[in-house]
This record gives structure tokens, sequence and C-alpha cells, in this order.
């Protein structure tokens, strides 16, 4: 058994030596060996950073109409169409005319045999008068006369008021635009009996200018009235599935209250939109520019990391070792973010392979990728 043993100690021996020689030979004078791990680098630079708040917007008219008619007749004639454009005093529906013309006319009439009536009647309470001073009529037949006369003034008045009635009911015959916008879809028709305030005709939503309601919370109030109080506070409207502006706008209203449900409080943007970029009930995401940090240092926002101690970021120094630095964030954006503290511009950090890698590794990068600008970083 002692002969078995020493013969496969001195099989197994070489590899032995070989294995412990292939390790010092690597490592160098004994040293374990430094493996460098693969990363995305980008470095920190200076840049004028935009502080926004960003919220969902929903568009509304400045303005907007439901036309109805405020007599009951017959349409007979529609002067627009479908979705046209319309200006405040374009004539819009003509209803027939013929019954007010004829209520006008009788209320004409009864205003004139009353005016002939009225004249008649202070034509006698003035010989009345005369007679009375003579003694030639008793007191009572003057004042029956002049009571006669002052009914007679009054029925005019009411006559008066009645043909003022009847020309307002015609001219109700003929509809006009109140505002400037756009039409909606016609509901009624040429030949269509209409009632009086019953149904609406069109819609007419004022398109230009035109707002976007949206909401913030509330701790950002203050901020909001402070920057507010120093100049309007620009406005920057966005499609839901893009980054692009679609408008560019300014704060009009606050709320004069915080919603207690969900902590937020309500603002309305105003757009001029002259190029119909926003629809009345569309959605948009609303960017709220306060202010702007000058020369802020940022780094991409895919290189914070969030730990036990607050944000940290992969800082590479000089010979490609990493280490740990915590930050004090400031505003961001969708591409990049403030460092108010912990880093400083021009250093490198690591923005991508952060999980292979722990304080003092080593790490490498493709040298043609620019380290100034972040991969995928949008024009």
């Amino acid at each position: 058994m002692v002969g078995i043993s020493g013969l496969a100690l001195l099989i197994f021996s070489p590899f032995v030596l070989t294995s412990c020689t292939t390790q010092k030979t690597e490592a160098g004078n004994g040293a374990p060996a430094t493996r460098t791990v693969p990363v995305t680098v980008a470095q920190a630079k200076h840049r004028d950073m935009p502080v926004v708040i960003t919220g969902i917007g929903n568009v509304s008219p400045v303005q907007t109409v439901q036309v109805k008619s405020m007599v009951t007749a017959e349409i007979l004639q529609v002067h627009f169409a479908v979705g046209q454009d319309v200006k405040k005093g374009q004539l819009l529906f003509t209803l027939d005319p013929r019954s007010f013309e004829a209520d006008l006319a009788k209320a004409q009439g009864q205003l004139a045999r009353d005016q002939a009536a009225a004249a008649n009647a202070r034509t006698d309470q003035e010989r009345y008068h005369s007679l009375l001073k003579e003694g030639v009529v008793a007191q009572q037949q003057y004042d029956a006369m002049n009571s006669s006369a002052a009914q007679y003034d009054a029925a005019v008045q009411a006559d008066k008021a009645a043909v003022e009635s009847a020309r307002v009911s015609l001219q109700y015959t003929k509809i006009y635009s109140p505002i400037t916008g756009r039409a909606g879809d016609i509901l009624v028709h040429a030949g269509n009996l209409i009632k009086a305030n019953d149904l609406a005709m069109v819609v007419i939503n004022q398109m230009s200018p035109i707002y976007a309601d949206f909401s913030v919370p509330e701790k950002n109030l203050e901020s909001i009235r402070k920057y507010m109080a120093a100049g309007s506070l620009k406005v920057i409207a966005t499609l839901p599935e893009s980054s692009a502006p679609l408008a560019e706008g300014k704060v009009a209203f606050i709320d004069n209250s915080v919603d207690r449900a969900t902590g937020t409080i309500g603002l309305k943007a105003e757009f001029a939109n002259q190029q119909r970029n926003l629809w009345p009930g569309q959605f948009v995401n609303i960017n709220l520019q306060l202010t702007t940090e000058r020369n802020a240092t940022v780094v991409p926002t895919q290189a914070v990391q969030n730990g036990q101690q607050g944000p940290y970021v992969f800082v590479v120094k000089p010979d490609k070792s990493v280490e740990v630095r915590n930050v004090d964030l400031g505003p961001a954006d969708k591409i990049e973010v403030v460092i108010r503290e912990g880093v400083e511009a021009g250093e490198t950090v690591v923005t991508d392979g952060q999980v292979r890698i722990v304080p003092g590794s080593h790490v490498e990068w493709n040298s043609s990728t620019s380290l100034t600008e972040p991969q995928g970083k949008q024009s």
C-alpha cells in the first residue's frame, strides 16, 4: 500500500507543479490576476439644464357655444358646411320668417290705432280742462277724461313693447355665429322644425387661442408662484408618444384651491394654436419650465444608481479602476440629470454594466465610443 501511495504522489506531482507555475505566470510576481469588466461610460459635462415640471393636460377651447334657436320655426336654409371655420357674426341658419313678419305687422297696426285714440283722448282732456276753468263742466267729468287719456297713453307704451318684441323675434329667424371658431357636425337640416331653446343646432369651438388644463403636485405651488411673479412661465405641449414640441404657450391661470383628494393644484396653459396643432379634447404631455440652471454639471440618467445611502454613481479613475460616489441630484430630463455634488465636469462615469462591477474593479470600454455624448442620446 505504501508503494501505491508513493506512485500516486509521483504521478500527480507534475500537475500540481504545473498548476502553481501557471498561476504565478499569469499573476506576475505572485500577485492575483486582475480581471477587467467591459462597461459603457460617458463624461460628466456642463450644460444649461431647464427646471421642468411635467404633467398630463387635456386640451379645451377658450369658448365653446351650443347654437340654439330662440324661436320655434321651420329651417329654410343652412349657410355653412360641416367642420367649417366660421367667423363671429357669420350667418349660419335662416328660419321661416313669415309668421313673425305677420306678428310684427299686427303689433304695428295695434300701435297705430292706440296712438290715434290716445291723441284724441289727450285733445278731449285739454278741451275739458278749458271748460273746467270756465265752470262749464264738473271736476268729476274732467277727471274721467284725464284718466281715459292716461289709459290710452299706457296702451301705446304696451303696443310699442309688443312691436319691439315682434321685431326681435323676426330677427331671431336669422341665426349668426356668436364667436369665431370651428363648427362641428350640423345636427339639424333644412325642412326641420326647430323649437325654441330646444336642441343644439351646431356646436362651435374656439380654436385659437386654446387652453390645456393640467395638474401638478401641491409641493410645486410655491415655486410656480415665485417664478410666475417674475414673468410668464413657458409651457411646451408634446404628444404622449413623442418628445417633439407640439405647441409652445404660457401659464394663464392657477386655481384658487388645492384638490384635497389628489393633493394637486390645477393650472391652465394658453397656446396661440395658429397651426391648429392642438385639438379640443386631446390629451398631451405638458412640460412647465420654471427656470434654467446655468452651467450645471450633468451625467446621463442611466449612470445614477440607488442604494441604501441614496443615489450614487461609479466614477472611473485614471487607472481605469472604479469608485463609488454618493451624489446630490438636481433637475433631470429624459436623457440627463444634474449632479449638484459628488461628480465634477470632465470625470468619467459608468452608464451601463454596473451590476458586474464593485468598488475597485477595473473596467474597459470601446475607445471608439464618444465620452462626451452618452449612447442613445436624442438630438
